[in-house]
């Protein structure tokens, strides 16, 4: 029997309007039967990334009635005609990018994303194509999984894509957030040494015990970039994992070692602000915007995954109505690592 949802209730979270958390509401939906080359999923866990959350508040237009959310990791519940791929049963996980199966980004790649451009994740069922989706990482719980579809693969592509380290090379990490937190396990996995930062003495705490070298209050040290370039041995990072955009750039680019990269994929301290271009371009140093990874990034992300067992560091985990309550988690900052819904 190929047919599982059809005609059973299900809910999911919408957007009544664009622009507030206030809006997000639990609204009844009708699992759709997959058409030829789709396949319909039963969604058991989400996560949240700032990408979401600038969805929900406005900051990323949406539509009225849009269902947000990127990550998703779930079930096949049923098998469009010409689908070889998938079986009923098969768990899977959602690409970021549906359209980039490989190579460099182009703009047709980067179009349809889950949650922003087409409805997302926050449902209990969807029916989508099934080359929207991998398989799941074989080691990992359905929550676990569905932090790698942005945060995992966003780290990965900074570390592995867009860079040339090597085992002992530096790497800095920024926080305690999904990103910062799977980079550093990332890094340790490849050998790389790591350096992190935090105003948290907590947090920085159990980055410490997480793998990282060196330790860093930004809050009692001003001048982190400086700090972290001596702790090299005066050679610098070879890589910044970059979530705190323009505020943080002059620190970043004075722990940087020359042809080091720094890695752009978040923006907290602002959408703009001045780079001290000469200082970069003294150290032969690259600025290198990142949006998450291709789909054949994402295999090979998870095939690292499972050889190395590697478990995402999760917080704390929401029930789907209460996806309001966790993007106010998210707000506040208190989090370390991933936030979750289980659905």
């Amino acid at each position: 029997m190929n047919i599982v949802h059809y005609g059973i209730p299900m809910q999911a979270m919408k957007l009544a309007a664009p622009g507030g958390i206030d809006q997000l509401h639990l609204a009844d939906i009708e699992p759709r039967a997959p058409g030829r080359g789709e396949i319909q999923v039963e969604i058991k866990a989400t996560s949240l990334n700032f990408h979401d959350y600038a969805v929900v508040t406005g900051l990323i237009p949406a539509a009225e009635g849009r269902i947000p959310m990127s990550d998703g990791a779930g079930v096949v519940t049923a098998v469009g005609e010409g689908v070889t791929a998938y079986a009923l049963g098969d768990r899977v996980l959602s690409y970021f990018f549906p359209n980039w199966s490989a190579g460099r980004p182009t703009l047709p790649n980067l179009l349809g994303v889950p949650g922003d451009h087409v409805d997302g994740f926050a449902a209990q069922s969807v029916t989508m194509p099934a080359s929207a989706f991998s398989r799941m990482p074989a080691n990992l719980d359905f929550e676990a999984a569905s932090t790698l579809t942005c945060a995992g693969l966003t780290a990965w592509r900074a570390l592995v894509v867009e860079t040339d380290l090597k085992p002992g090379d530096w790497v800095l990490v920024q926080g305690s957030g999904g990103v910062s937190v799977v980079a550093l396990q990332m890094a340790r996995m490849m050998g790389c040494r790591v350096i992190a930062t935090s105003s948290s003495d907590a947090k920085l705490e159990r980055l410490g015990a997480l793998g990282a070298e060196h330790l860093i209050n930004y809050k009692t040290h001003a001048n982190w970039g400086e700090q972290a370039f001596e702790l090299t041995g005066n050679a610098g990072v070879d890589l910044v994992v970059e979530v705190g955009g323009p505020g943080n750039l002059p620190q970043s680019i004075n722990a940087l070692a020359v042809d080091g990269c720094i890695s752009l994929i978040g923006v907290l301290t602002g959408w703009s602000g001045e780079v001290p271009t000469a200082a970069l371009m003294t150290k032969n140093g690259r600025l290198s915007g990142i949006t998450v990874g291709s789909q054949a990034d994402h295999a090979n992300m998870i095939a690292a995954v499972e050889a190395n067992d590697l478990q995402p560091v999760i917080d704390k985990t929401f029930a789907l109505e209460e996806l309001g309550e966790a993007f106010r988690y998210q707000e506040s900052q208190q989090h370390f690592g991933k936030i979750c819904v289980s659905l």
